[in-house]
């Protein structure tokens, strides 16, 4: 039987069988196409790092319930966070307005920030702000039927939570500009050749199987390996050469002689399934 874990507004963590070490997040406001609201930009970050602590947690597969993974930023949030000012004073307005947008930058970086693996698998719309959390994720999946949009331009703001600054570095930089410029939506099989996505699903009965299967192979290999490879990678992203070299020499120096080297090396010569400890 699928378990449940409640106490958020806009979100939904599950654990669909006991023993798996793969946990589900799930945006959780579909009579709204999964908007995001202020009560996500509080909760998601709070989310990732309960994930986060919890030995229990291998990966955290990210989608979204009902029609859709997300349609972008709650228009009402939106709405408000440009006319609430609460403030006459125009240097004190926009010192405010800078915080929120921080704040809300964080509540993305979080799923960077956070060391175990989180799978975005994308169904219907991922509009806007979307697109800049499945650009905050490891590894992303969608379906066929799928479509995407760099949405901001058409709602005359500039994109502020991330794309722009990730994008880019999986599309590549002419992509992401026409992307960005035009705002066009494009199907999930564009964005396979995109490379924004690894792989198309069919369905997302199809696409639910398939990310599975992903997240519980790399469940089941050490955490240590698994933590060190995604934080290598991105502080990597944005060093020279020699400092990711030296990065990751620091990095294993310090975790590459623990139970789960000799755990995997004796699993290899007696030909069984390797057993790491729970991180």
């Amino acid at each position: 039987m699928e378990e449940v874990i409640p106490n958020y507004k806009t979100l939904q963590i599950n654990r669909k069988s006991p023993n798996s070490r793969v946990f589900h997040l799930l945006i959780n406001r579909p009579s709204r196409g999964n908007a995001l609201s202020a009560d996500f930009f509080t909760e998601f970050p709070h989310a990732l790092s309960s994930l986060d602590r919890n030995p229990e947690v291998a990966v955290i597969v990210l989608s979204g319930a009902g029609k859709h993974f997300c349609t972008g930023i709650d228009l009402h949030l939106l709405n408000s966070t440009t006319m609430d000012t609460g403030s006459a004073d125009e240097g004190r307005t926009r010192e405010k307005l800078r915080r929120q947008i921080k704040s809300m930058q964080r509540a993305v970086t979080a799923v960077e920030e956070c060391r175990k693996p989180v799978i975005a698998a994308v169904h219907g719309a991922c509009i806007g702000g979307g697109v800049d959390i499945i650009t905050a994720c490891d590894l992303r999946y969608c379906t066929e039927e799928a479509e995407f949009s760099v949405k901001e331009v058409d709602l005359a703001i500039t994109a502020d939570l991330g794309t722009l600054q990730r994008l880019p570095g999986i599309v590549g930089f002419a992509n992401a500009m026409e992307l960005a410029l035009t705002a066009r939506h494009f199907s999930g099989s564009e964005a396979k050749s995109l490379g924004l996505v690894s792989q198309v699903f069919g369905d997302r009965a199809a696409m639910d199987k398939g990310v599975a299967q992903v997240a519980e192979g790399i469940a089941g290999r050490s955490p240590l390996a698994i933590i060190g490879t995604k934080r290598v990678l991105i502080e990597s992203r944005d060093m020279a050469l020699q400092q990711g070299l030296d990065y990751v020499a620091t990095w294993n120096s310090a975790v590459l002689l623990s139970h789960d080297l000799k755990e995997a090396i004796s699993a290899h010569l007696h030909k069984r399934k390797p057993l790491f400890a729970k991180l």
